[in-house]
């Protein structure tokens, strides 16, 4: 099989920008000539071997960052656009789409925020009637949406803020310490700790100083939620930065931003980068095993896994999902190739939606996209109790995986035959942008396909896909 070229001309000019060099020092150190790398940059030549390794050597990179980043999501976020029926006719293939990514993703992500403006009105019209000849009639994009966006397109990694976690974690000798490291960094800002029987899982009386946390949650939530006030006392010229580093259109959207930030400070506190790393891949990825070192939830050490992305220092690529019992996806996020769609829920034959039926129980599935990438799949239901009796519970599923070549790395393969290709099941992204012709649980037709539709037989569905 032919080996693909890798064109990665933006990713290299960012390399060159970031290390503050001219195109001529770069191709000095390199070993290659002005035009040459210039024709790299501008994807008129593939990156060659001999560049590629050069930078390990003479920069010490990590040379996934060429094959990795934004263009797979882009391309995907595109693809996933254009399947509006608004561009039924017009759609571009799918090597422009690549080209576009790779050499415009300024341009890309342009397009994509139109189409989603577009989407947002258009989904708001028939709830204005009531609003037309007020001033506050203008539609205002979702802040919600920004926010996620901002973290997805990070990698889900905040390097500041992930090393600044990792610094205040320093002053606990070891992980189940970190609740007294808390107590330490709130009560030397004059802020006294008290647990009280209230419903929100944190409430901080700025004048009083008094930090209430909810005796009715758990220890690992009591001890995120102090770690979430201590990144909001002590980090705030940070976050601070890192939001104006961002430029949130709305006030709305920056705050939202804010409070994740902190969330994002209180989970790298909890499980600090080099230590949670390295305790990951000793006990090969066992969630519960890192649960009970580090005193957090399946939940949030799942989520932390996603985020393990820092530069020099990456961890398995994994993509990280939470849904509720309608299919909502209510959380996301992707190291890999496999992107989730943007609107609506996730594919019905993936394995987080059977998870609601297994409680306490986790779920293993080996899954092939479209694509051809293979993957392992975990999926564990999650339940939020009320802390009283009536109170509501809230209960969602989570799934964390990754691409079956880092099978060995996970204790969850263990047993699975991950070399037999009848043991894939097949999934997509969406219906809408899901190639599969012959899917049984396929809700609509694909947008990028035509239909033949005989009305003498009837099959599972009611048209055939060509």
């Amino acid at each position: 099989m032919a080996t693909q070229k890798l064109y990665a001309g933006a990713k290299l000019r960012e390399i060159r920008t970031r290390l503050t060099l001219t195109q001529k020092d770069f191709a000095a150190k390199l070993g290659v000539s002005l035009p040459y790398l210039n024709q790299m940059e501008n994807n008129n030549r593939p990156v060659s071997t001999t560049v590629v390794l050069a930078l390990a050597q003479e920069f010490g990179l990590d040379v996934t960052e060429l094959s990795t980043g934004d263009s797979e999501r882009l391309v995907s976020d595109m693809r996933e656009a254009l399947a509006d029926p608004i561009f039924a006719d017009t759609m571009p293939p799918l090597a422009d789409l690549r080209l576009t990514a790779s050499n415009a993703p300024a341009l890309a992500r342009a397009f994509i925020e139109l189409h989603k403006s577009y989407r947002q009105t258009h989904e708001r019209l028939a709830s204005l009637d009531e609003a037309l000849g007020r001033e506050d009639a203008r539609i205002q994009a979702s802040p919600w949406e920004e926010v996620r966006d901002f973290f997805h397109y990070c990698d889900n990694y905040i390097d500041a803020v992930d090393h600044a976690a990792e610094r205040f974690s320093t002053q606990a000798n070891d992980p189940g310490d970190v609740r007294t490291a808390a107590l330490g960094s709130l009560s030397a800002r004059g802020i006294q700790v008290k647990l009280t029987d209230i419903e929100a899982l944190r409430s901080f009386d700025a004048n009083a100083r008094v930090l209430h946390l909810s005796s009715r949650s758990s220890p690992q939530t009591q001890v995120f939620q102090m770690l979430l006030q201590v990144a909001l006392v002590s980090q705030d010229k940070l976050l601070e930065a890192t939001l104006d580093f961002a430029r949130f259109h709305s006030e709305e959207a920056r705050s939202i931003a804010k409070i994740g930030l902190a969330n994002y400070f209180a989970g790298a506190a909890l499980m600090p980068y080099g230590t949670f790393l390295a305790a990951a891949r000793d006990c090969r990825h066992d969630l519960e095993l890192l649960s009970a070192r580090f005193g957090a939830s399946i939940e949030q050490v799942a989520h932390r896994l996603s985020t393990m992305q820092r530069p020099g220092a990456k961890g398995i690529p994994f993509f990280f999902v939470r849904v509720d019992q309608a299919g909502t996806i209510t959380k996301r996020h992707s190291a890999t190739r496999l992107q989730f769609a943007r609107f609506g829920g996730a594919c019905p034959l993936w394995n987080v939606h059977r998870a609601f039926e297994t409680p306490g129980h986790f779920l293993r599935q080996l899954a092939e996209t479209p694509d051809g990438v293979r993957y392992i799949s975990l999926a564990r239901d999650v339940s939020k109790p009320g802390g009283s009796f009536g109170a509501p519970v809230r209960r969602y599923a989570i799934a964390l995986g990754c691409e079956v070549r880092h099978a060995d790395a996970l204790v969850y393969a263990d047993n699975m035959d991950v070399t037999n290709a009848s043991a894939y099941e097949p999934i997509g992204i969406s219906c809408r942008i899901c190639e599969r012709k012959h899917c049984h649980q396929r809700s609509v037709p694909p947008l990028e396909r035509r239909l033949t539709i005989n009305a003498n037989e009837r099959g599972t569905l009611p048209y055939e896909v060509n």
